[in-house]
């Protein structure tokens, strides 16, 4: 038997990013064969994809924790590696995805509906991507993005047209089995039902589908019983139907009295966020065929009319009164489809970065500064700090980003303490330049405490050299080193 599971907890990760390549092309007969390392693949999604098919969670909650196929490194002779697989996870149709907040971050309806939950990271680049004309034989690669990893809560609404409400043994899963082919099981002792049951109803020009909610008792919108559970798949039908048991004999039950503890309920649930109260009703009085209960019916009818409600005795028996009630409902169904208007497909909002909005902050804390942001972040993740080279290259991009700027103008000294993504460093000011590497490949000139000068230090230094001898010149480049 098949366990009925509405929530469960997520623990995704996307798969890494691969590695760029740092290569240098070595062929006979061709000198200077330059740059020629891939970049590496990306790491794969983890997907949501809603199978109609499907009615539970049971597979996500005994599988909790899902990853992602990470990304191959890139590899010489411009070999990209390969992107990781993605992860694809079935889901029943209506689960909602909440955030670590509890915050509803997707809804998922409708048969093929995709989210992607995590994201893989993107592969770095390798050194032929990175070449330009002034670093033409980078000695280093962009490292691979980790993959998005986060902890979501899914919730399973039922999605059904009528929902069938009412108090244990009121006979909602016989009534599910008599207008429909579902086959729930029934028994004559209270919380028979366990979870909800869906069947679908066709007669004559109308096919809908009803739910049978279980556990609806006083208290239930605080916990009590089974009924806070199942009040979720109330949420999303367009038809509410109470079905009232006319031959019951616990002291202190009538018809009247189940029907307001129900309706009590579902207006405390959420405290009335759902909009339960404003869905059209019916009220079913079941078990006709019992002499006492037919009896009964017949005195509460006037009373329910007299609120508003149309009433439908009925026997799921005898069958007795069941045609018109099972028009009733597809009338009701296809006036609240009507209302609706046709579903909206599904869509992709892109909000691009306002005009002017800073892609960074800086803030300082203390003697400390944070640079916080997306792109600096991801930057410093990608870079290989024991390569000297990409340490000078994540200098250069942060500085043409302004970083360096905004960090002068927070009031922030040469060595100052300044922590980017994780990684703290002490703040040496430099200015970017054309030619990012001087020395060997896979170190960087900057970083050489004689040549870090300014661009108008270099100015000056060249126009003071014009003029001077070969020897003059020498014995100058001596005495400074």
């Amino acid at each position: 038997m098949t366990t009925f599971v509405d929530r469960v907890v997520l623990h995704v990760r996307g798969g890494d990013g691969g590695h760029g390549c740092a290569s240098i092309r070595r062929e006979k007969f061709v000198p200077l064969g330059g740059p020629d390392g891939g970049n590496g693949g990306d790491g794969g999604d983890v997907i949501l994809e809603v199978d109609p098919n499907l009615t539970t969670l049971l597979a996500l909650q005994r599988h909790p924790h899902q990853r992602a196929v990470s990304g191959r490194p890139g590899q010489g002779s411009n070999k990209d590696g390969a992107g990781g697989d993605d992860v694809v996870l079935t889901v029943p149709d209506g689960t909602v995805v909440m955030g670590a907040d509890g915050e509803p971050v997707a809804d998922l309806v409708g048969r093929g509906t995709r989210y992607v939950l995590a994201q893989g990271g993107k592969g770095g680049l390798g050194n032929a991507a990175l070449a330009n004309s002034a670093r033409k034989a980078p000695g280093f690669a962009l490292l691979g993005e980790e993959g998005e990893a986060l902890d979501v809560t899914l919730e399973l609404k039922t999605v059904a047209d009528v929902a069938l409400v009412g108090f244990p043994s009121a006979g909602k899963s016989s009534l599910v089995s008599v207008m429909s082919a579902a086959k729930p099981k029934i028994a004559d002792y209270p919380f028979t039902t366990l979870v909800p049951n869906l069947g679908v109803v066709q007669a004559e020009q109308y096919t809908f589908t009803v739910a049978d909610v279980p556990g609806l008792i006083p208290g239930a919108s605080e916990g009590r019983g089974l009924g806070l559970e199942f009040l979720r798949h109330v949420e999303r039908c367009a038809v509410i139907v109470h079905v009232v048991d006319c031959a019951t004999y616990e002291p202190g039950r009538d018809p009247l009295s189940d029907l307001d503890a129900v309706e009590a309920e579902l207006a405390a649930y959420k405290d009335g966020i759902a909009g339960l109260n404003e869905r059209p009703r019916l009220v079913v009085l079941n078990k006709i065929d019992v002499p006492d209960a037919r009896d009964i019916a017949e005195m509460v009818t006037p009373d329910l009319e007299a609120r508003g409600l149309r009433v439908f005795p009925i026997s799921t028996a005898t069958h007795e009164g069941l045609r018109p009630l099972v028009l009733a409902m597809g009338d009701l169904v296809t006036a609240a489809k009507e209302l609706a208007g046709p579903a909206e497909p599904t869509r992709i909002v892109l909000r691009p970065r306002q005009i002017g909005q800073a892609e960074f902050t800086v803030r300082k804390q203390g003697e400390a500064y944070l640079v916080s942001g997306g792109k600096p972040e991801r930057w410093v993740t990608q870079t290989d700090f024991s390569n000297t080279e990409a340490v000078g290259y994540l200098g250069d991009r942060l500085a043409r980003l302004g970083v360096e700027d905004a960090l002068a103008k927070a009031g922030a000294v040469e060595g100052a303490e300044v922590t980017i993504g994780g990684v703290t460093f002490d703040w040496e000011p430099t200015t970017p330049t054309a030619i990012a590497a001087m020395g060997p490949r896979g170190s960087d000139v900057r970083l050489d405490d004689h040549v870090r000068l300014t661009r108008s230090e270099r100015q000056a230094r060249n126009a003071a050299f014009d003029g001077l001898s070969d020897e003059e010149l020498a014995r100058t480049w001596d005495a400074e080193a």
